[in-house]
């Protein structure tokens, strides 16, 4: 007679509580292949426990009624098919909420400013060029509001995993503002990457105070999603302003 063991786990990214998620970024840390990543998380989010290997399989018990079953590869293979997210960027931006004491900001960085991203993206940007993990504290202790704050590989991790989230989620809300940008032979490609990132933050910065100096000050404590939001409606009119100019030329 075939027994059906009845597995809970978490469905996607945003499911996962700070626990979970400092487990996951701890294997990813470890290089683990994919398979074995989501087998580690199967059996410790599904509350399994092996017990010991037999004959082609496995014997284990489940951790909510303590029922033993008997396993093998198949049915683990199969079975982590449902952590497949974690191959994968979360869609929407999650994070672990608290670091050594320190709450981070909102996931979205809704109540921030437009400062405090611009320099988060900087770090983020430097870190993508270079990979010092160094730039990950340092966007590490921005996010969670403590400037002399230690952190794991793992705390690091979750970092580049949350901003990078953050991105695409500000992509589809912003789409003018963040749409691809080709080189198109644009000189400034050809610049060192901290002058690129530099004149792209002056850029931002120039538009919101169209050009006064006095104003600069102001725009950056601005609320960051009105400021994007301003960006993302300066955007889509250039963009429009260049189709009509191509269109008549």
């Amino acid at each position: 007679m075939m027994e059906t063991m009845k597995l809970t786990v978490p469905k996607d990214w945003n499911e996962l509580d700070d626990q979970q998620l400092y487990y996951v970024y701890n294997l990813i840390g470890d290089n683990m292949s994919s398979a074995q990543m989501k087998t580690y998380c199967l059996f410790r989010f599904g509350q399994i426990k092996m017990l010991c290997r037999y004959g082609n399989g496995y014997l284990v018990r489940t951790g909510r009624n303590k029922q033993e079953f008997l396993v093998n590869a198949t049915v683990i293979t199969e079975a982590i098919q449902a952590l497949n997210y974690l191959d994968n960027v979360p869609e929407k931006p999650v994070r672990i909420g608290k670091i050594k004491g320190h709450q981070a900001l909102d996931p979205y960085l809704k109540g921030a400013d437009l400062q405090t991203y611009l320099y988060a993206e900087n770090l983020y940007q430097g870190f993508l060029a270079t990979e010092s993990l160094d730039l990950l504290l340092q966007m590490g202790r921005l996010l969670y509001n403590s400037e002399g704050m230690t952190m794991s590989q793992a705390e690091r991790l979750n970092v580049f995993y949350w901003w990078t989230a953050l991105k695409l989620a500000l992509a589809r809300q912003f789409p003018h503002l963040f749409a691809p940008q080709g080189n198109n032979g644009n000189l400034l490609q050809e610049k060192p990457l901290q002058q690129r990132l530099q004149d792209a933050m002056n850029n931002q910065i120039r538009a919101l105070t169209k050009g006064d100096i006095t104003k600069e000050e102001e725009v950056l404590s601005m609320n960051l999603w009105r400021a994007l939001t301003e960006l993302d409606n300066l955007a889509r009119e250039a963009d429009e302003l260049n189709r009509k100019f191509n269109h008549n030329g």
